[in-house]
């Protein structure tokens, strides 16, 4: 089982990585960092193509990194040894981050929220609480 936590590389998803660390650290457990690719799209003569999808996968992989990062800083000292890995999803992000927890058995999952007005949340939705919805796992959810 892992833990897994969810980044978009926001501030609140870098304190979502710290506690998801603490806690994998505290049951012994893996550390899982996934970050859900978003990259534009563009309809060109009836076909979907993704031109921002090279910048979307470096953004991604630069995004882990530096949650692979925070989490190894915020476990240091004697026992501070934390398996991270990462892992660079594409979807819907809350369909993606819960199906991905379900393949890989996580036992649990840490997301940040940012907070979006409430006129914002009713037109978008907010990825934590559909993440809340769906998941079959507890989740964290970080402010």
């Amino acid at each position: 089982m892992t833990i897994l936590v969810a980044t978009d590389g926001s501030e609140v998803s870098d304190t979502a990585v710290e506690h998801a660390a603490r806690a994998a650290r505290a049951w012994d457990e893996p550390l899982e960092i996934v970050h859900v690719l978003t990259p534009e799209t563009e309809l060109v003569d009836g076909t979907l193509v993704l031109p921002g999808e090279d910048e979307a996968v470096e953004y991604g992989e630069r995004t882990v990194q530096q949650a692979k990062t925070i989490a190894a800083d915020t476990v240091v000292g004697p026992g501070a040894d934390l398996e991270v890995t990462t892992e660079l999803l594409a979807g819907r992000p809350a369909d993606a981050i819960t199906d991905h927890a379900a393949a890989t058995e996580a036992r649990a999952i840490f997301v940040g929220h940012r907070g979006l007005s409430e006129e914002r949340e009713q037109v978008v939705g907010s990825v934590a609480k559909t993440v809340v919805d769906k998941a079959t796992v507890p989740v964290t959810i970080i402010k």
